[in-house]
C-alpha cells in the first residue's frame, strides 16, 4: 500500500511524470530527386519561354491555293494568305513579299496548303543556251500521258514516209507547257536550235511521235 504524503494532515498532490519530447526525423532530400526538381523547373520556364517566342512570331506569310506544275509562272491566283505561329526550321514568304513572288516560276510542283518558299522558286528560264521553242498540235491519242508537265523530258520519234525504206530519226526535248481540250492538244517544247526544222516539217507531215521518257 502505497503512503500519500501529507502536510499538516493534509493530502499534497504529487506531480505526474513528464514525457520526454519527440525527436522528429528530418528527411534528407536525395541528390537525385533535387536535381531533377531543378530540370523540371528549367524546363517549365523553356517551355513558357517558347510559348511567349511563338506568339510574338505570329504573322501573315504566303501558302500554295491550287496546284502548280513544275516550270508554271507562278500568279497571284495560284496563292493565298495564311496566319503561321512560330514555324521553326521553316523560311516561309512573308505575304508583304507577293509582288516578289509573282512572275517566278515553280522549280518543283507546287501542293495545296503548303506554305510557299523561296527555294521552291527560280528565275531561270526553261528555254536554255541553243534551244528554241516549238508548238506541236497533236490528237489527243497522239500524247502519252493525261497531262505533260513543264520540266518532263520526252523524245520526238520520226516515221519515215509511205514507200521508203524503214528509217527511224529521234530528238530530245523538253516540255515547257500544254493545252488540251477533248480531242486535240498544243505541246510547247524546247528543241535544239539545229533539229528545229527537221521536226516542224515532220510534224507538218503527220510523221511525229511523242515518247515521254522514264522518271519525267
Amino acid at each position: 500500500m502505497t503512503a500519500t504524503p501529507t502536510r499538516n494532515n493534509a493530502a499534497v498532490p504529487v506531480p505526474a511524470p513528464v514525457a520526454p519530447p519527440k525527436v522528429i526525423r528530418q528527411r534528407r532530400m536525395r541528390p537525385g530527386l533535387l536535381g531533377l526538381a531543378v530540370l523540371l523547373i528549367a524546363l517549365g520556364g523553356l517551355g513558357a519561354a517558347f510559348a511567349i517566342t511563338s506568339v510574338k512570331a505570329t504573322g501573315s506569310y504566303l501558302a500554295v491555293g491550287r496546284q502548280v506544275p513544275q516550270g508554271t509562272v507562278l500568279t497571284a491566283d495560284d496563292l493565298v494568305t495564311v496566319q503561321v505561329a512560330g514555324g521553326a526550321g521553316l523560311a516561309p514568304v512573308p505575304a508583304s513579299q507577293q509582288a516578289q513572288v509573282v512572275g517566278k516560276r515553280a522549280a518543283v510542283s507546287l501542293v495545296p496548303g503548303s506554305l510557299l518558299t523561296m527555294a521552291q522558286l527560280t528565275d531561270k528560264p526553261l528555254l536554255a543556251a541553243g534551244q528554241q521553242q516549238v508548238a506541236l498540235g497533236l490528237r489527243a491519242n497522239q500524247v502519252p500521258a493525261r497531262r505533260l508537265l513543264p520540266g518532263d523530258k520526252v523524245v520526238l520519234v520520226g516515221t519515215p514516209e509511205k514507200g521508203a525504206p524503214p528509217s527511224v530519226t529521234r530528238y530530245d526535248a523538253t516540255v515547257i507547257d500544254m493545252t488540251l481540250d477533248r480531242s486535240n492538244a498544243t505541246v510547247y517544247l524546247a528543241l535544239r536550235s539545229a533539229d528545229v526544222a527537221a521536226v516542224v516539217l515532220l510534224a507538218d507531215a503527220d510523221r511525229i511521235a511523242v515518247v515521254l521518257t522514264p522518271g519525267a
